[in-house]
């Protein structure tokens, strides 16, 4: 076993740019994973700055130089900011308030809609097995609302780096449209020179994860936008918050769409109950959803990240478990990462790569 591994790492890292390749891998993990908290409004504006720069092609190939371009699309996005921080924001965060005071009550009518089970089902559900349920749900509650509490007490630091966010992160967006390919050089003169394996994991990266997450955006915005409208229509309350879970709920392939069924479902149970309103919203949603995922997303994602369903779920188990939340938002663009480095790794020592070429 030792020597067929010996065999193998000879083999495999026999190619300087195996080794260079492997170097900036574990040295951009390493970064991400001991700095993030540290250098998160970097990172949160490098990916917009990438998500921007497609409209910034977009404008010069219509023979608009770059700097013309640049400030057209910098200042669609703070426009864009400010509808979000002074439009949008207010608006969900009055939804969550009322959600909040009307809690009780839901709480109170899921009880009594609890206790009726086992007069309508005797053979499968027991009282004692509810009672035992309910004792649940209010210790989880009780244990969430002095998790709440003690957030709100620590909020004051939280609102403050939310300030410092919203002033750095414009500001180095807009830095790095402007001076891209100066940072680019910058970066590249400090790479090594023989670099040929990871420049072709980049190409395949950036175009991936590039048409990834420029579709997702538009992903984000027409299904909560669609949602908005339908739950808007069909008179559901907080459709604003509930459309923009729905909206978020994208990112997540698969398991985001059946995480927000659950609060869809439960706030028009406790509007309409077991009603004719209620099988329609449900109805609604669930088309809204197969929309989404045969029509929409083949659409957006023609040529983007071809990956394999059991693939994107093993990915989000496995990121997700590691890095958590964030671990579980950007699964896919790790997964990508990942196959790019499956697809570039030389399979041959460099001598039979040399003898066939």
């Amino acid at each position: 076993m030792k020597e067929l591994f010996q065999a193998w790492f000879k083999r495999t890292f026999a190619d300087p740019q195996v080794v260079i390749l492997a170097f900036l891998l574990l040295f951009g993990f390493g970064v991400i994973i001991f700095m993030g908290k540290l250098l998160a409004p970097l990172l949160v504006s490098v990916v917009i700055a990438y998500l921007l720069e497609a409209v910034v092609r977009i404008l010069m190939r219509n023979k608009l130089p770059r700097m013309p371009s640049v400030l057209i699309v910098f200042t669609m996005f703070v426009v864009v900011l400010v509808f979000l921080l002074f439009g949008l924001l207010p608006l969900l965060s009055s939804q969550v308030a009322q959600l909040v005071q009307e809690l009780p009550n839901i709480i109170s009518r899921g009880q009594e809609a609890l206790v009726r089970l086992p007069e309508l089902y005797p053979d499968y559900v027991s009282h004692e097995q509810i009672n035992e349920g309910i004792a649940d749900v209010r210790k989880e509650l009780l244990f969430q609302g002095e998790h709440l509490l003690k957030y709100s007490i620590a909020s004051i630091t939280g609102i403050i780096t939310i300030l410092i966010y919203l002033v750095l992160v414009p500001l180095l967006v807009f830095f790095f449209l402007k001076d891209k390919q100066q940072i680019v050089d910058w970066v590249a003169h400090y790479l090594p020179r023989e670099r040929g394996l990871a420049a072709q994991v980049w190409a395949e990266m950036d175009q991936q994860i590039g048409n990834y997450i420029r579709g997702k955006f538009l992903e984000i915005i027409i299904a909560g936008a669609v949602t908005y409208i339908v739950f808007a229509l069909m008179g559901l309350q907080y459709a604003m918050l509930l459309a923009a879970l729905v909206g978020i709920s994208v990112v997540v392939p698969y398991v985001g769409a059946a995480v927000v069924t659950l609060p869809v479902a439960a706030i028009a149970f406790f509007q309409w109950g077991w009603s004719s309103e209620f099988a329609y919203l449900m109805l609604a949603y669930g088309i809204i959803q197969a929309l989404d995922g045969n029509l929409l997303v083949p659409i957006l994602f023609s040529e983007a990240v071809n990956l394999h369903p059991v693939a994107i779920i093993v990915s989000i188990v496995v990121f997700g478990g590691i890095w958590g939340i964030l671990g579980v938002l950007f699964a896919i663009p790790l997964a990508t990462l990942v196959k790019a480095v499956l697809t570039a790794w030389p399979t041959e020592p460099p001598e039979e790569q040399t003898a066939k070429t």
